[in-house]
């Protein structure tokens, strides 16, 4: 219950200062777009896909119950596949500038409107190794879906602070769901008779610590195979009028 009204406040607190923001920015057709792909974003990945997922979670369980491979495998192969649909969804938002009021790369909410630019130098490729860093916890410590959504949209909301600035730490709602909706569905998959123990306090400051331990180096060498990550492939937003 206490889980449920956390959720439910969030998502309320998430559609309340995003409207707010769409609102206060009428005065400037680029913000607006920015805000109006992120509403869309919101929509089609948090309320539609979060929806579904929850709805569906039990069927999608079966599922994937069935598939012939180790779970901590289809653990990783799930999230990042739901990684990869959420960027695909905001790649569309960021190609869908002229619907928004914009030209292409005046406004955007990805690095690039090609989706496996995005994906391979810039967004997914990152994320795996914390997809791998959650399933080792798994293996080990008894986290419930909840709490595998929560920790992860944190490290989530401190990546995009720590990349693109420590304002982004108001975004806290929209991040929580954005990243947290990548991994709550395949955590939700995982066998319950693994053998994990329950997890103590510590345990979870360890699974806050240990995908982005393991995924800044791990970024650090994506940056030296690709130059241009994680640059940003249209002029800055807040040069333009």
């Amino acid at each position: 219950m206490i889980q449920t009204t956390f959720i439910l406040l969030l998502g309320l607190w998430l559609l309340l200062t995003t409207s707010l923001v769409y609102v206060a920015s009428a005065g400037n057709k680029v913000l607006r777009a920015v805000i109006g792909m992120g509403m869309w974003l919101i929509v089609l990945w948090v309320l539609v896909g979060g929806g579904l997922m929850y709805i569906f979670r039990e069927r999608v369980k079966a599922i994937v119950s069935n598939i012939p491979l180790h779970w901590p495998v289809k653990f990783v192969l799930f999230a990042t596949l739901l990684a990869m649909t959420e960027e695909a969804i905001a790649t569309l938002m960021t190609n869908l500038a002229p619907w928004f009021g914009v030209k292409i790369g005046e406004a955007y909410i990805t690095a690039s409107t090609n989706y496996f630019d995005v994906i391979l130098h810039h967004s997914v490729i990152v994320f795996v190794p914390w997809f791998i860093a959650w399933a080792w916890l798994l293996k080990r410590y008894d986290f419930k879906p909840f709490w595998v959504f929560l920790l992860t949209g944190l490290n989530g909301l401190f990546a995009e602070a720590l990349t693109f600035g420590w304002e982004h730490l108001s975004e806290f709602a929209l991040w929580i769901f954005i990243y947290g909706l990548m991994v709550y569905l395949p955590a939700y998959t995982v066998p319950a008779g693994r053998g994990a123990r329950p997890p103590k306090v510590w345990h979870g400051l360890l699974a806050f610590l240990l995908p982005l331990l393991v995924g800044i180096p791990w970024a650090a060498l994506v940056n030296l195979a690709f130059p241009n990550h994680p640059a940003i492939h249209f002029p800055p937003i807040q040069q333009m009028e």
